[in-house]
């Protein structure tokens, strides 16, 4: 048994849901999200919960059991609240800025300065030099905009200087000694 996908999934006010065949359609005051479930599961909508039973024993049917059901719960949330991820920059002239609405300016230490274009569906922006705010309502994607930026500069083991995930540990190295 799935701990995680014997949990129904509750819809708070304001948001409803739609099953169709294996898609899921939850509609909330941020957007419309959906996702299309695997032939293993049945979902199904009813007094604003949202169940997900497996359709037999296997173990595919177990496994895509809890995924679908963190996937719609996931829906939910994007709808809701949405997703937010903070990226910090350190390190000396290491700065981040918008250039109009759809491109971030990253001085990096590079001898060019690196223009990100933000893909649709994420809003970001940069309310101090240091700092990077990435929002949206798939987490997906707003998970990998925040790896795609990170990965310009990664945070160094001996210094720490680098695009780090707000709250990260860097674990640090000693230098030489002579």
């Amino acid at each position: 048994m799935s701990r995680i996908g014997k949990k129904p999934v509750e819809l708070p006010k304001g948001v409803t849901a739609s099953v169709s065949g294996q898609t899921v359609e939850v509609k909330g005051p941020k957007g419309v999200r959906s996702f299309s479930a695997t032939d293993d599961v049945t979902i199904t909508v009813e007094d604003n919960v949202i169940k997900v039973m497996p359709r037999g024993t296997s173990k595919r049917a177990r496994q895509q059991w809890g995924m679908s059901r963190s996937m719609v719960e996931n829906l939910v949330t994007g709808v809701t609240t949405g997703f937010k991820k903070e990226l910090e920059i350190s390190g000396v002239g290491y700065r981040a800025t918008m250039n109009g609405p759809n491109t971030l300016k990253l001085a990096l230490g590079y001898s060019h300065d690196v223009n990100f274009a933000v893909p649709a569906g994420v809003t970001v922006t940069a309310p101090k030099q240091t700092e990077i705010v990435i929002e949206g309502i798939d987490a997906q994607l707003v998970g990998q905009v925040a790896a795609n930026i990170r990965e310009w500069r990664g945070p160094e083991p001996y210094k720490g200087k680098g695009i780090k995930y707000k709250g990260e540990f860097i674990f640090r190295k000693e230098g030489k000694k002579k």
